[in-house]
Parts: structure tokens; C-alpha cells; sequence
């Protein structure tokens, strides 16, 4: 029996995943290899590594709730000075990872948590390095633009090296969702 630190995230797909995270590393992130891109729906969390069957079975629920929707990503976004993170921002799906992510820290649910920051679906490109650095990638990445279905996420572990893991996919249980439709169906309503 022990302690896992794990995370929940939709992951940015190839090629624009790997991109960010090249990039990253290219601004001096150190931690950028051990990280997949991704949009966070809950941050790292450390758990009793006996909980990860009853967060499995959540997750699973919250995914067969859950419905496909568009993501896109454009420009940069600054949470400085308050956090030192540069970020590519969610400009299409927000508010389904919005949704997600409630639904993931669920009162009821075993990874219950309450956070430290108000929930801001983004893709981090820079955290914790020199200021201009920093800059240099709310510049860089200024006119980036990615744009995919979102179908599910994933259940990530941080290893003791510091590298975060995929340990499960979880699928959305519905029909693909129009384009101009942003959010998943409310839990108990049929699509």
C-alpha cells in the first residue's frame, strides 16, 4: 500500500502534441518531456494507490456521460502574475471541459477536490522558467491555431521520475455532436 499521484487530461493529438511539447522544452522548461500536452480536467492528485479501482470505475461513468465535441485551440494567455504559466487557450470546448472537469471532481466521486485556482481550460507552454522565456512564448505562439474532435481523456500516474504515464482512455459513450454544439448532454437527458 502506498501513495500515486495521478491526473486527469484530454490530450492535445499528433502532430500539434508533439509540437507543444517540443516547443516547451525549446523555451526551457525542463519538465516539458515528462509531460504530455494536454488541457487538465484535474491536476496532479495524490491518491491512495488502493482508490485507483473506484476511480477507474468513475472515471468510466464520466466518460459514458460525456458526448464528443469540438476543441480548438488559438493564441496565447497569461496566468502571470499570479502563476509564472504561459498557455495556448481553449477557444472552442471550454465549456465541455468545464463540465468534465465538475463532473471528474464530483462531490459524490472518490477523487473529490477542491482547487486552488478557478477552473481555466488551457495547454500549458511555458511554467516556472526566466521571464523571457516566458515571453518569448505568448509571442511565439501568438497565431498558433489546433483544432480536433475531442472523444474522450485519459487517466495519467506520475512516475517517481517525474514523467506523467497514460494508465487508461476513457471514450465519451455518444454520438458525435454537431460542430456548433460545444457541450456535452447534462447527465440524465438522451441525445
Amino acid at each position: 500500500m502506498g501513495t500515486v499521484t495521478i491526473g486527469v487530461s484530454i490530450a492535445v493529438p499528433e502532430p500539434h502534441g508533439s509540437l507543444l511539447q517540443q516547443l516547451r522544452a525549446g523555451f526551457g522548461d525542463a519538465a516539458a518531456h515528462g509531460i504530455p500536452t494536454h488541457v487538465t480536467l484535474l491536476p496532479p492528485t495524490e491518491v491512495d494507490d488502493t482508490a485507483l479501482p473506484a476511480i477507474e470505475a468513475h472515471l468510466t461513468e464520466v466518460a459514458a456521460s460525456g458526448r464528443p465535441f469540438p476543441m480548438k485551440l488559438s493564441g496565447t494567455g497569461t496566468f502571470r502574475p499570479l502563476s509564472p504559466v504561459v498557455f495556448v487557450q481553449v477557444v472552442e470546448g471550454a465549456e465541455a471541459c468545464t463540465w468534465l472537469q465538475k463532473q471528474v471532481r464530483d462531490a459524490s466521486g472518490p477523487v473529490a477536490r477542491e482547487l486552488q485556482f478557478p477552473y481555466h481550460p488551457h495547454v500549458t507552454v511555458a511554467h516556472g522558467i526566466e521571464d523571457e522565456a516566458m515571453d518569448r512564448a505568448y509571442e511565439e505562439l501568438g497565431d498558433f491555431v489546433a483544432e480536433w474532435p475531442c472523444t474522450g481523456f485519459a487517466l495519467y500516474e506520475q512516475g517517481a521520475d517525474g514523467v506523467w504515464r497514460k494508465l487508461h482512455e476513457y471514450a465519451f459513450g455518444g454520438a458525435v455532436v454537431p460542430p456548433q454544439a460545444s457541450a456535452p448532454v447534462e447527465q440524465g437527458t438522451t441525445a
